[in-house]
């Protein structure tokens, strides 16, 4: 048994009453969304109320074509307009829509039992399997503080066409190798095992902590060097699985895992180039907990809720430090960036304490960005298809959408571009809406604040605690689809994942080191002029500043060093431009390094030191 369709066009709908044109498609992932109900016009938040309350309405399914129709998941329906479910309905079918069939228990018409609050879908299988072209849902009763309301989901194959002599559509699919299927907790460790062991030379599995209940947040590393860091080398993750339920990304990552091994071994110079030019890290599942509980309930009955959130309850991308606040705040008072840093925010002090409201899945991955020099990332999750990217929080807090650009926002809009344009199903013009945005009309991107505000989102928290530049990608109108559908969704982000990958040597890069010692200088700040969003350098000096093609002035400045500034050229071709500095430390450093090792002024320093009290007064004396 599988899902009849992935969504229901207007055209193949039909109602009793007049409120048809307020009815959004009713596939799984309408009896998964959630009911926002920010829009004007998404009254109904994608799903389906009836014009009348009483037992003649009825929602009317035209499959296209004969369909063996197996059974029906129902859900609520929450909005601020609505709060509202059908707790019991008759089906019926029909091939001409004139004459109907009930879906009988042996001579009995059958009035099946539905929803008993908003979220948790309900399956209920037909008695018998049916043949028919179209279904009805005739609901008999519903909550009685509502009105008729409810999501659903068809289920059923569809049968070949006798008069069609190519009775089955031809799908694509993938001619990778890979394992597709929905992996659990046990199941995704054999397979990170065995992608290790045909690849010992180039992955390297790590923990980064355990979740809530224990469960490890495991990460595959994919290098020519793994367990190093080399210098000049940029670090790239991907993140999936931060919402349990939404498992796509999940499987897309452990695909790609498979990928690059199986590629890298059979001399693929594609990814030959990008192991060896990137450290790659993997993380299929940041909320192990939540994706277990969906995944015991399956593609099916998983919901938009079952396995969201952590075992305790967070939404994990709502659960990072507010530092859009803390910057925004510095803006107005005119502080960034002499007096408060436009980059590398420091976390708030009550954030750190042991009784804050923050999850240990989310400590476990900010300790991670903190440990590595993350240049790149994306956060994939499910439900849309679209690209969105920083800012996700609003700058007017009382605002749900509001356009919030960073200052990268150029680069930010590329990233994006990249992995939309690439997508296969993003970039089909035909494809149906999944819900009530149309992305299409903006190239499948979006800022995250100009969609709905995120307060606490990774993506801000990457973007201004870190360097790591980091975008959400909606990868399927279908959180959780079923495995049968899993090689053609590996088809449709396969390229675009590996383009994406390859973003991260676009820009400059270079290390700057000490001009006497030649040794890197860490945490010496890069700046771009006119762009009010600095980065800094690794342990060994070396540093990736992600820029579109054009002419830079970049400045790199240390503590105890004469800044230096230069002029670098990005190119359109996808390498990185080197940009490197030698910084001189200032008189005052030389000194504190001499007089620390007991050692003895030298001659030049001493005068050098003279002229520069000798300015200070005079230019205290012009003060005065």
């Amino acid at each position: 048994m599988r899902k009849m369709n992935k969504a229901i066009p207007e055209t193949q709908k039909n109602t009793a009453t007049t409120h048809q044109e307020d009815i959004e498609s009713p596939s799984e992932d309408d009896v998964e969304e959630e009911g926002s109900g920010i829009y004007d016009g998404d009254l109904y938040d994608g799903g389906w109320c009836a014009g009348y309350d009483d037992k003649d309405q009825w929602l009317e399914i035209d499959a296209r074509r004969l369909t063996r129709f197996t059974g029906v998941i129902t859900q609520g329906l929450n909005s601020i307009w609505t709060y509202s479910w059908v707790t019991s309905y008759k089906i019926q079918f029909s091939n001409d829509t004139h004459r109907w069939k009930p879906s009988k228990n042996g001579s009995q018409e059958v009035i099946f039992p539905a929803n008993k609050e908003l979220e948790i879908p309900v399956l209920n299988l037909l008695p018998e399997p049916v043949v028919a072209r179209y279904i009805r849902i005739n609901p008999q009763t519903w909550f009685e503080n509502g009105t008729i309301c409810l999501r659903a989901e068809i289920l059923g194959c569809a049968l070949p066409d006798p008069n069609n002599i190519y009775p089955w559509e031809h799908t694509s699919g993938t001619n990778d190798k890979l394992d597709f299927r929905h992996h659990n907790y046990k199941e995704m460790r054999k397979l990170m095992k065995n992608v290790s062991e045909a690849c010992p030379d180039i992955t390297r599995i790590y923990s980064i902590g355990k979740s809530y209940l224990g469960l490890k947040m495991y990460v595959m590393e994919i290098s020519d060097n793994p367990g190093k860091h080399e210098v000049g080398e940029p670090e790239f993750r991907y993140v999936a699985g931060m919402h349990g339920n939404e498992a796509l990304g999940r499987e897309l990552v452990l695909n790609l895992m498979e990928y690059l091994c199986q590629e890298y071994k059979q001399g693929n110079p594609r990814v030959r180039r990008l192991v060896t030019e990137t450290r790659i890290h993997l993380m299929p599942s940041m909320n192990p907990d939540g994706y277990e509980t969906a995944y015991k309930l399956g593609s099916e009955l998983a919901g938009w809720a079952m396995g969201r959130w952590t075992y305790e309850g967070f939404d994990l991308n709502h659960n990072f430090a507010d530092l859009n606040t803390e910057l925004w705040d510095a803006e107005d008072a005119e502080l960034v960036p002499h007096k408060f840093p436009n980059h590398y925010i420091p976390i708030p002090e009550s954030y750190t304490f042991p009784n804050a409201t923050v999850a240990p899945e989310t400590r476990a991955v900010i300790s991670w960005m903190q440990r590595y020099p993350f240049v790149l990332s994306a956060n994939l999750h499910g439900g849309e298809l679209v690209v969105s990217y920083p800012f996700d929080m609003t700058r007017t807090y009382w605002k749900a959408q509001e356009l919030t650009p960073t200052a990268d926002d150029a680069v930010f809009r590329w990233l994006a571009t990249v992995y939309a344009t690439s997508n296969l199903v993003m970039v089909d013009n035909e494809r149906r809406r999944c819900h009530y945005d149309d992305f299409m009309q903006e190239g499948n991107i979006i800022n995250g604040a100009n969609w709905h505000t995120v307060p606490g989102s990774m993506n801000d928290f990457s973007y201004l605690h870190t360097n790591c530049f980091e975008v959400t990608i909606e990868l399927s109108c279908d959180k959780f689809p079923h495995a049968s559908e899993l090689p053609q969704e590996w088809e449709n982000n396969k390229e675009s994942l590996l383009l994406y990958m390859e973003q991260i040597h676009r820009g400059i890069k270079g290390i700057v080191r000490d001009k006497d010692t030649e040794q890197g200088i860490a945490d010496a700040i890069i700046s771009v002029d006119g762009i009010n969003h600095d980065i800094r350098t690794a342990f060994d000096g070396d540093y990736w500043r992600l820029l579109n093609p054009g002419e830079y002035e970049v400045t790199a400045t240390a503590e105890g060093y004469h800044p230096v500034t230069r002029t670098c050229h990005v190119s359109y071709e996808n390498n990185p431009t080197l940009c490197d500095f030698r910084l001189a430390k200032t008189p005052k450093q030389r000194l504190r390094e001499i007089l620390a090792k007991g050692g003895k002024v030298p001659k030049d320093l001493a005068l050098r030191l003279r002229q520069l009290r000798l300015r200070q007064l005079q230019a205290q004396r012009q003060a005065q």
